[in-house]
């Protein structure tokens, strides 16, 4: 690549002068931005490693984009390997292997309150409190969550209100907030669900069986379909992917295999001799699997309470791992625990070849689709592409979308709004003139990284505009135009030089247009009624006596919305301004009954 072609005899240099420590590197790219944090048990030779011979494709796509680097040393690996996985939370550089996104699992916990209740949570931090997990499987956490919310009476409130609520109703709360002297029997209840998730539901069972028969005897048919729900539910949540073991240890089991570039990994959960569930990761490998495995199980467990054993695969290397998590690490050579570990191995290599034959149906709908476009444009692959849309109501709230798809994804965090500033009345044309400097101006001046392309949603006079912004901001960007038809589908595309390019419309580019042109209309649109209906909230309070701009911001949060504000009651009202001035707003919300504000809030 040209950019590190011209830098190489400066990083040449630097690495002349790395040491033989152990220690953290940052690759940087050119606008000085972290791309990648790795660790090194002597940095000199690991980060020159990066400079010479062959790599697999993530390495070097890292360092075509490497402009510089950095490096922390430090007094031993195991302190690298901490430091790394701290900057890597805190940097969140796009070329690591993102082990981290999977990390926080929920527990259900039972807490140690007063009055013990049931949460979700996503660590198990709080000594004091009971920890059940972790669910890697976030579905299964909240079906057990809610089955043990209807099995033990527990109360459901974050707060104790003064009243009864309908779970107590229900039979579902013994209700603290109207009855005293319930420290027995809520102490009870909590030992029941210590041992109900400890795995002995049969007490459970025999109990709801028994109220099923007698309201079935009763002929209360309702009540003994509800009992008969509860036991299936039980029978599901506790059984779903188990597996009995005599020993009933709390035990998790870690199983991968490599292929196509891919490293593909599984970490199951025993908790009581029962495999609750487990978890899948897929991600590209880099040249030192050992690490991307170490670095995966220490970033896990300094968030997550480890088990008392681990179970691993005879080949990783484990002496860093013992140093740091704090249990049992055992490489079992025969027998159950061996079985566990092939097991996970077997998942591991099964799930790769699914989700790898997903991986490419999905780059064929997205890299291959802007391979595609790029080919017909005759222009190199626009890997980051912008798209723009103007809304407004005869140039009234005028305002424009930006949303951003990088390799055919939309990268949300990358989206941005402009409201119309200089333009007067409904000019599209302007309104497009606008955006297009507003935003390439500022990111000459700030030398952000710039998109490959722009597409603008409209035809030539659009197009027209915008290369005029480009070329006077002298600015090497690609523009092209998405035009719709009658019914507002996705018509054509149209070149920089206003020429119809074909393509198939049912071709994988046509999709991502449309979708693309879909996306930028819909968070266009989806501002444009932001904006209009703060404007309409704020211009009919001005009506009103008594509500100033500290009043307006209360109303607004409180209510949302003008129609909203409208089905409120004068008490309601009331709960946020005064009551006479209540009543006087009440009469100039109704007053006139033709006033539309459903555009608002759809």
């Amino acid at each position: 690549m040209l950019i590190l072609n011209k830098n190489l005899e400066y990083i040449k240099k630097k690495l002349a002068l790395l040491p033989l420590s152990p220690g953290c590197y940052l690759m940087k790219n050119k606008e000085g931005k972290i791309i990648y944090v790795g660790k090194a048990r002597k940095l000199k030779n690991r980060v020159s490693s990066y400079f010479t011979g062959a790599h697999n494709y993530k390495t070097t796509k890292l360092v075509e984009n490497i402009w510089d680097f950095d490096y922390i040393v430090v007094g031993s690996e195991k302190e690298a390997l901490l430091l790394e996985i701290n900057l890597i939370k805190d940097y969140a550089p796009e070329y690591n292997i993102m082990f981290m996104d999977g990390t926080f699992y929920p527990y259900i916990q039972l807490t140690d309150e007063e009055h013990p209740r049931l949460k979700i949570v996503r660590n198990a931090k709080d000594k004091k409190a009971k920890h059940f997990g972790p669910y890697p499987d976030a579905g299964a956490a909240r079906s057990t969550f809610k089955l043990l919310n209807k099995l033990f009476p527990l109360r459901k409130c974050n707060h104790i209100p003064n009243k009864p609520c309908l779970y107590y109703s229900l039979g579902q709360c013994l209700g603290p907030c109207i009855h005293e002297g319930l420290e027995e029997q809520e102490a009870e209840i909590r030992k029941e669900v210590i041992s109900f998730m400890n795995g002995h539901t049969k007490e459970k069972i025999d109990e709801l069986t028994s109220k099923m028969e007698e309201a079935s005897a009763a002929l209360n048919f309702e009540q003994a379909l509800e009992y008969r729900d509860l036991i299936q539910s039980i029978q599901y949540v506790t059984g779903k992917q188990s597996i009995d073991s005599n020993n009933k240890e709390n035990r998790d089991i870690l199983g991968y295999y490599i292929d196509k570039g891919y490293i593909s990994l599984q970490l199951f959960f025993m908790r009581s001799g029962k495999l609750l569930s487990h978890e899948f990761n897929l991600v590209p490998v880099s040249d030192d699997y050992q690490e991307d495995l170490v670095t995966f199980l220490v970033s896990y467990y300094q968030e997550n309470t480890p088990p008392k054993e681990l179970l691993v695969p005879n080949d990783l290397d484990i002496e860093l791992i013992s140093q740091i998590i704090e249990t049992n690490i055992l490489q079992p050579q025969r027998g159950q625990k061996k079985a566990l570990v092939d097991m996970a191995i077997k998942n591991a290599k099964e799930a790769l070849e699914k989700k790898f034959l997903l991986k490419q149906q999905n780059e064929a709908k997205t890299i291959g689709a802007i391979e595609e476009l790029g080919r017909l444009l005759s222009i190199p692959t626009p890997h980051y592409i912008e798209l723009y849309d103007n809304s407004n109501i005869q140039g009234a709230y005028a305002v424009a979308g930006m949303v951003v798809f990088k390799d055919g994804k939309p990268s949300k965090k990358d989206y941005r709004r402009f409201k119309i500033k200089t333009v007067e009345g409904p000019d599209d044309y302007a309104s497009m003139k606008e955006v297009i400097y507003r935003r390439y101006y500022r990111q000459l001046v700030e030398g952000q990284k710039m998109a490959d392309m722009i597409i603008v949603d409209g035809g030539l006079g659009q197009i027209k505009v915008a290369k005029e912004v480009i070329e006077s901001l002298h600015v090497d960007v690609h523009i092209c135009g998405l035009a719709k038809d009658d019914k507002h589908s996705t018509a054509m595309l149209i070149d920089g030089n206003g020429q119809q390019v074909e393509i198939d419309p049912k071709s994988q580019l046509f999709f991502l247009l449309t979708r693309m042109q879909d996306e930028v209309h819909r968070y266009a649109i989806s501002f444009h009624r932001q904006v209009r209906s703060k404007s309409l909230f704020a211009s009919l309070l001005d009506e009103v006596d008594g509500i100033g701009e500290t009043r307006k911001r209360k109303l607004l949060n409180k209510f949302k919305s003008v129609k909203k504000m409208r089905e409120a009651s004068v008490e309601e009202l009331a709960e946020v301004v005064p009551k006479n001035v209540a009543t006087d707003l009440y009469e100039v919300l109704h007053r006139q009954d033709t006033l539309d504000v459903k555009d608002d809030n759809q």
